[in-house]
């Protein structure tokens, strides 16, 4: 058997990044069997393993007895003396990781990784380097233009219309051409993460979505017709429904999606429910990409505070999404 080739990246390394690696690759945690590649810098490793009491292993097992075994390599990115000051945002760390999150999206791209795994990144820092990007996804979108944030939990799943942008912005992009698109990419990308066909609930934009438009049209004018049009062309898709119960409603719905129209719709129920477990998914690329569903966290880093498990999950979720495409073809 091929064990999948899994990049991990550090993230911002004066944030949680390097300790919730540490933890997920030298814990007690059951990781599936891969080649692992460590994309990052061996100083702020090595604070790591010194502060935590920890050391990366030569070789990672998964879980089971007599399962296959993997191996862990670290690819050194060089960056300028000076980033890693724990628990501030700066552009020397902003910087840093985006030069990790480059290399491994590079490599992805090459075909010599099959799935990438970011550790959590600063979007201030990253602006503060001069980096264009607002964040992984956006930098994503440059090469894979339908690229989807979605995030995944065993509890619930949800896909946003829109992500980093303002509300106001986020309004504009409610349109029954750009939803039901939206709608059509999103089934195809989910073609091959599952053995059962996903379906989707779209949530409403307006309280009790609209009232019969009452309360608003949105959902009469752009967005009831763009599910329509998308359900004619084989998505099995339905809604909009009120916002306040459709995210209810998709519990425990292992094969749902909740569409959320906007940033925090859906991110306010996904992180109530799953914020220690769930998993950041970009949706729409030729490679898997995960990534824990929280950011740096610089207000805890280098305290020994950090909860690895939503980095675990994103390993193992990158692991399961390869194993499930490979079957497909």
């Amino acid at each position: 058997m091929t064990l999948p080739r899994i990049g991990i990246t550090l993230g911002d390394p004066g944030g949680i990044g390097p300790e919730i690696v540490l933890k997920s690759l030298a814990g007690r945690f059951k990781l599936p069997g891969a080649h692992y590649i460590l994309f990052g810098t061996r100083r702020f490793l090595e604070r790591e393993e010194k502060a935590l009491g920890m050391a990366l292993p030569c070789r990672v097992r998964s879980g089971g007895q007599g399962a296959a075994r993997g191996s862990l390599e670290i690819r050194e990115i060089p960056i300028r003396a000076g980033p890693g000051k724990r628990g501030s945002s700066n552009a020397a760390s902003g910087l840093a990781s985006f030069r990790y999150f480059e290399a491994a999206v590079a490599e992805a791209r090459r075909g010599e990784l099959d799935a990438v795994v970011t550790a959590p990144i600063s979007k201030a820092a990253w602006s503060l380097a001069g980096v264009r990007w607002k964040g992984h996804t956006e930098y994503l979108g440059r090469f894979y233009r339908g690229a989807i944030m979605a995030f995944w939990s065993e509890s619930l799943k949800v896909a946003l219309v829109s992500h980093h942008v303002s509300l106001r912005a986020a309004l504009r992009k409610i349109k029954r051409e750009a939803l039901r698109d939206f709608f059509l990419s999103l089934d195809r990308s989910l073609a091959g993460a599952g053995q059962v066909r996903f379906e989707f609930a779209v949530s409403g934009l307006n309280p009790h979505a609209g009232e019969q438009g009452l309360l608003g049209r949105e959902e009469i004018d752009e967005v009831g017709p763009a599910v329509d049009e998308a359900r004619r062309l084989g998505v099995r898709v339905s809604g909009p429904f009120p916002p306040d119960v459709v995210f209810r409603n998709a519990v425990g719905r292992e094969n749902l999606f909740v569409i959320a129209l906007y940033h925090d719709q859906g991110l306010i129920p996904f992180k109530l429910l799953a914020f220690e477990t769930g998993v950041n998914v970009s949706l729409g690329l030729p490679f898997v990409r995960t990534s824990p569903d929280h950011g740096t966290a610089f207000d805890i880093a280098g305290k020994n505070r950090a909860d690895p498990r939503s980095m675990v999950e994103a390993i193992r979720l990158a692991a399961a999404l390869i194993s499930q495409r490979a079957s497909r073809t």
